[in-house]
């Protein structure tokens, strides 16, 4: 690669970098958004670990600290609140007795569902005149990106319409 090919893919990669930024923050503000409308006060971490819970349906709260990568005590505090606040919850896991089984209220679906109605409806006008395999291109690149493939190479499969991977999708990094 000669060092004006550099300089470019440099560039290239800096103004992406620059454009993931900008679309961390949108979605920031759409998470904090999101927990004020499922309970005002919400803190973004506990909406994050909540609409995870909801994605999964049924989650070990052993593996749901595994993927959101958090410390045990905060999530016990969190998951705690999210059980008062009639949002989850929690149940004896039959394999291990020690261990709970967390899973969303109906309460906490229809919560949910509400709070995430406005993003959703801006994401579909934002995309309406883009053509479908645009979508799915972008799509795929993304999830080359997070899994650090080549496009086209080696990529775990993606999402799809699996809702416990959708929601590690939801607009947040996980944490």
């Amino acid at each position: 690669m000669t060092s004006d090919e550099l300089q470019a893919r440099t560039d290239a990669v800096r103004a992406l970098e620059a454009q993931f930024g900008e679309l961390i923050n949108r979605m920031r503000r759409h998470l904090n958004e999101n927990a004020q409308r499922v309970s005002p006060g919400m803190l973004p971490g506990a909406y994050k670990v909540f609409s995870t819970i909801a994605g999964r349906g049924r989650i070990a709260q052993s593996t749901l600290g595994d993927v959101l990568m958090v410390d045990k005590g905060q999530l016990s505090r969190t998951v705690r609140e999210l059980e008062q606040l009639g949002l989850i919850q929690r149940e004896p896991d039959p394999d291990d007795g020690r261990a709970s089984i967390l899973s969303p209220t109906p309460l906490g679906i229809e919560r949910l569902a509400a709070a995430r109605a406005p993003q959703e409806q801006t994401l579909i006008g934002t995309l309406r005149d883009w053509p479908l395999d645009d979508i799915h291109n972008l799509t795929r690149l993304l999830h080359a990106l997070a899994s650090g493939a080549l496009p086209g190479g080696d990529a775990p499969p993606l999402p799809g319409d699996d809702p416990a991977a959708r929601s590690l999708l939801d607009p947040v990094a996980p944490a």
